[in-house]
């Protein structure tokens, strides 16, 4: 049975909630959209509702980890790593303020909010904040995971949250650590490098490739800040091809940070899937993917391109 992750961030902070006293949660007045109402509901005077004003939200929230508390903020992505930019890198990620952004709603996956409600750059924006830990989990139970992780982690960290009910294609045994990526599947012909919400998709591939005689690694990068670039260099030199996927713009995304780490250091073949320098349109998440080619499908034809099958 599937989840929304906003529903699974939701639940995890009830839980670490119950657990540590000094952590408190924050909100634009969104709380029944990114599920921080959960948290609201069980301990309503550890809630705060800051209102639309998210330039406010993310100042208080600094004000209240100087003070020693933990604050997890909430509100749709596309206004905390947009509107409120400034706020979080002068006020948060400047002093090293620990203040964790569990923000919702990112991507295409908005789906009929339209592009201006679709956060497809946010991963670049916070990516490259000095000190900024990025999480971009897979699944419900990743999604878990980030949260409890991004408390231990003294510092900024930002959880991309998606809206999408979306099925578990990881295990409560799959090992969580940031900055280490993990092997879901193994190969030799060609890597599928993948975050969020692609993961599933990269899976779904390399099943369709693997009968047609090409063996697919895909790896679920949950991390994006710190990066694992040894992983990265592994895989490269094993498959000789990299293919990247990401719900995000291949600018300053997944894609990027990969070719980073490629550049000068790796002669294998490369290609990049997510959204190319477009911004998002109205409409379902699944017709969303397929306009922009954020399916199994184009990731195929884009691994067999590379490793020299031409469809």
């Amino acid at each position: 049975m599937g989840k929304s992750l906003r529903i699974a961030y939701g639940e995890a902070l009830k839980e670490l909630g119950a657990i540590h006293e000094n952590i408190v949660v924050m909100d634009a007045d969104l709380a029944h959209a990114t599920m921080s109402s959960i948290f609201a509901d069980e301990y309503p005077e550890r809630f705060y509702n800051i209102g639309i004003a998210e330039q406010n939200l993310f100042g208080m929230a600094a004000g209240m980890s100087h003070a020693g508390l933990v604050p997890f903020v909430s509100t749709f992505s596309i206004f905390g790593a947009g509107r409120a930019y400034e706020l979080v890198r002068n006020s948060v990620s400047y002093v090293n303020a620990n203040v964790k952004f569990g923000l919702s709603h990112s991507g295409l996956s908005v789906g009929e909010d339209g592009g201006s409600h679709q956060s497809i750059e946010d991963i670049s924006l916070m990516r490259g904040l000095p000190g900024m830990t990025v999480f971009v989990p897979c699944d419900p139970i990743e999604t878990k995971k980030a949260v409890f992780a991004a408390y231990d982690i003294d510092g900024p960290v930002y959880i991309r949250v998606a809206r999408p009910i979306v099925e578990d294609v990881t295990t409560e045994s799959t090992p969580f650590i940031p900055g280490k990526a993990n092997l879901l599947r193994d190969g030799s012909d060609v890597c599928i490098m993948a975050t969020g919400l692609m993961v599933s998709e990269a899976l779904e591939a390399a099943k369709v490739l693997e009968k047609d005689g090409i063996k697919a690694a895909v790896v679920n990068f949950h991390t994006i800040k710190p990066f694992d670039s040894e992983c990265v260099l592994k895989m490269a030199e094993k498959c000789g091809a990299v293919v990247t996927v990401e719900e995000h713009s291949i600018i300053g995304g997944l894609g990027s940070a990969v070719a980073e780490v490629l550049a000068g250091n790796s002669a294998a073949k490369f290609t990049r899937v997510g959204i190319n320098d477009k911004y998002g349109k109205s409409g379902k998440p699944a017709d969303l993917f397929k306009e922009y080619g954020l399916t199994a499908d184009n990731i195929v034809a884009k691994c067999k391109t590379l490793v020299g099958i031409f469809q």
